[in-house]
């Protein structure tokens, strides 16, 4: 019997490999789809899920991507689409954090909440959601509140972290500890039809900065609400941004907010 990488490259046209080449790879050999993925990477070889990505995520990139570990924080509004953008690029690991289970009231933005979903867990919705649109990213759920206790366990080998909680002193807690375990933390927040995004590496301040003149623990959006495409923009936003830092390709918003107002179509970039 061929090894694996032989059957790959056998099976390979033009050093593409289809999905129904993993999936028979993944029965053959008994392998977790994961594992027939990165051999593939490894061996130059582009698993065509990725073959629209083009020139702007080289076959290296694919392969850094696949062999990292995010840790989304919030799994709602913002973190529902994070997960779903970063699945689809090619993320490998996944830790998503989040107590919650789905209710009526979050139909209206979150990618993972529908009819079907309704009173499941997030995290769990998460999972399955992935598994369906790519086998290869192993997902971690993780029903439970963030806390700097549970801090070691929820962002352990976490390349990166990304804030889309709900809560200002939860997020200021994320922010403490990822700046002290030395993760770069990309900070999403909305409220109707505004949004703002930066990233904070280790060693600094970023969001105590932003937060320092803020009461209570949520922000505008207790008033104005939720809407779903200022959900998507940034999270958008923010999966760029963690791509970036993965790959350390482009330029972030470290020490720099991008302020945004959908209602009249204004960017600003803001110096922290």
């Amino acid at each position: 019997m061929k090894s694996l990488k032989e059957f790959l490259a056998a099976h390979a046209r033009n050093t593409i490999v289809s999905y129904s080449t993993q999936a028979k790879a993944v029965r053959e050999y008994r392998l977790p789809f994961s594992v027939v993925e990165e051999t593939a990477l490894d061996l130059n070889l582009l698993p065509a899920r990725y073959l629209r990505n083009g020139e702007s995520l080289s076959r290296a990139d694919q392969l850094c991507l696949f062999r990292s570990r995010v840790a989304v924080i919030g799994c709602g509004g913002l973190g529902g689409y994070i997960v779903e953008i970063l699945a689809r690029a090619g993320i490998g690991h996944l830790t998503v954090v989040d107590p919650d289970v789905f209710d009526d009231h979050n139909m209206n933005r979150q990618l993972l909440s529908e009819t079907a979903t309704l009173g499941m867990s997030k995290v769990e919705a998460a999972a399955h959601r992935v598994k369906r649109i790519n086998p290869a990213v192993t997902v971690t759920p993780a029903k439970i509140a963030f806390t700097k206790e549970k801090s070691a366990q929820l962002l352990r080998n976490a390349r990166v972290a990304v804030d889309a909680l709900d809560s200002i002193g939860t997020r200021l807690e994320l922010a403490d500890v990822c700046r002290e375990k030395g993760i770069p933390l990309v900070h999403g927040s909305i409220g109707g039809w505004y949004g703002q995004v930066t990233t904070q590496f280790p060693g600094e301040n970023t969001l105590q900065k932003m937060y320092r003149h803020s009461s209570g623990d949520r922000g505008v959006e207790e008033k104005l609400g939720n809407l779903s495409f200022t959900a998507s923009l940034v999270a958008g936003i923010q999966a760029a941004e963690v791509i970036k830092i993965i790959l350390n390709q482009g330029n972030t918003l470290r020490g720099r907010m991008l302020f945004i107002d959908l209602l009249d179509l204004e960017f600003v970039n803001l110096a922290l």
